[in-house]
């Protein structure tokens, strides 16, 4: 698998968004949310660096989304057995989760003030 042609390695990316698409009702919670986020921008009509700064928010969630997930399948599969350990890695990928989400929450209403200031 190493050293794959950039199609390649595009189509594994891809493979694995599909996968999680499916198999994780947060994800696609998190994407429906991003896709919410857009239009209420145009309306607001914000700055470039609000834009910049949501669309990396955005990307950041849903990029620990998928960490999350990746990491929740790999110790399901080395681990399926519960255990107190692989409970805690598997809170602490999701907390990470968490704490973007909450770091996006905290742009989207510095934004709102921002534009409702102007």
């Amino acid at each position: 698998m190493k050293n794959q042609g950039f199609g390649a390695r595009l189509g594994f990316a891809w493979a694995g968004l599909r996968a999680a698409w499916r198999s994780e009702s947060s994800l696609r919670t998190q994407v429906w949310i991003a896709l919410a986020v857009i239009p209420v921008m145009a309306v607001l009509r914000p700055t470039l660096l609000w834009w910049a700064l949501v669309g990396i928010m955005i990307a950041l969630v849903l990029a620990a989304e998928l960490i999350n997930t990746a990491l929740e399948h790999l110790v399901d599969h080395l681990h399926p057995e519960r255990h107190p350990r692989i409970k805690i890695v598997k809170d602490c990928a999701a907390a990470a989760v968490l704490v973007l989400s909450i770091g996006a929450v905290w742009v989207g209403v510095l934004m709102l003030l921002s534009v409702m200031e102007n």
